[in-house]
């Protein structure tokens, strides 16, 4: 897996191995964060479910209806936002989906926190960068 230079990634690229799953990652990812700031982050952090197999049919009423290609697996909004495309720690066994990196790099744009982590511990390390203002 290629990462695009001007998107900021969090863990370590080098690893390789036995890892959890990226849904694993998700869950574990989304219950620390709910459960460490349940009256703030926690109530508004969210995945817009993106992937999976769809007819035409089905991907144009969802298009219509507001599904964006590419929108990363964790987002926050605020100001600024805080978009994070959760990948595998060992980033070789993950992909990119059509989109992603583009849509990362035009809310990167916009002035959003966007950032690619290789598992739960560094979607965290970009979380805490995040509410420290960027100052990691």
């Amino acid at each position: 897996m290629k990462f695009h230079p001007d998107i900021k990634v969090y863990g370590d690229i080098t690893f390789r191995g036995d890892c959890p799953s990226e849904t694993v990652e998700a869950v574990t990812f989304f219950a620390k964060i709910r459960r460490e700031y349940p009256e703030t982050y926690g109530k508004v952090i969210t995945h817009i479910r993106n992937e999976g197999v769809r007819s035409y049919q089905q991907t144009a009423k969802q298009k219509a209806e507001g599904m964006t290609k590419g929108a990363p697996d964790i987002l926050i909004p605020g100001n600024p936002a805080f978009c994070c495309e959760l990948k595998r720690q060992d980033h070789t066994k993950s992909k990119w989906q059509e989109g992603q990196q583009e849509y990362l790099l035009t809310a990167q744009e916009l002035g959003a926190f966007a950032c690619v982590a290789l598992g739960y511990k560094a979607a965290y390390d970009a979380f805490i960068c995040y509410i420290k203002n960027n100052t990691c």
